[in-house]
């Protein structure tokens, strides 16, 4: 699968479509990041799922956890104080409220998600979503539905904030795609609204 190169050593793409996409560096601060990530990996009751595609059944490469005030997903965990401190900051930058958040542990390079949309109907029509990321840095990337020439990367740093915001998720795909060198843990929180 192609390689997205698209970014300097730190940052976006040119020409990323602001009315999409929000990036926020240094959302959280380095030391607070580095104690979350360690908590995060040792204290998160990790899962590895499974999912079904054209008829085979495929381990998930990464691990997750739900987290959330929600009855519509299961199994969900109640909200621990840190992921409901990073919520609230979550949502005075987003102008939203969520009510669960999905926590995705990338131990290396080999764990990634494929090209998809979070186009789930627990979302509603147009779910924006909001993400907090730790540890290594991954790139994000985003490409159009019907050209998939037009494409754009993120790339994702320690304690970063990014926004997803409502008609993204219609028209476009994202992905964290396999990495040949070296990768460190990463875990990625994202922040959602189920209705």
């Amino acid at each position: 699968m192609e390689q997205l190169a698209l970014f300097a050593e730190a940052g976006q793409s040119k020409g990323l479509p602001k009315e999409l996409l929000e990036y926020v560096p240094g959302f959280i601060d380095r030391t607070t990041s580095d104690s979350l990530l360690e908590k995060f990996i040792k204290e998160t009751p990790w899962q590895q799922t499974k999912q079904k595609l054209w008829d085979k059944e495929y381990v998930t490469p990464r691990l997750t956890a739900w987290y959330g005030d929600t009855t519509r997903i299961s199994p969900i965990l109640p909200w621990t104080p840190e992921l409901q401190t990073i919520r609230e900051q979550a949502e005075a930058l987003a102008g939203i409220t969520f009510n669960s958040v999905l926590l995705n542990y990338y131990r290396d390079g080999n764990d990634s998600v494929s090209w998809h949309s979070d186009k789930e109907s627990i979302m509603g029509s147009q779910p924006v979503i909001a993400s907090v990321s730790f540890g290594q840095v991954r790139s994000f990337d985003i490409r159009n539905k019907t050209d998939h020439q037009e494409h754009y990367s993120v790339r994702l740093e320690h304690g970063s904030f990014l926004l997803m915001k409502a008609g993204l998720q219609e028209n476009w795909e994202h992905r964290i795609a396999k990495s040949t060198k070296p990768m460190r843990a990463r875990v990625n929180l994202t922040f959602r609204l189920v209705i």
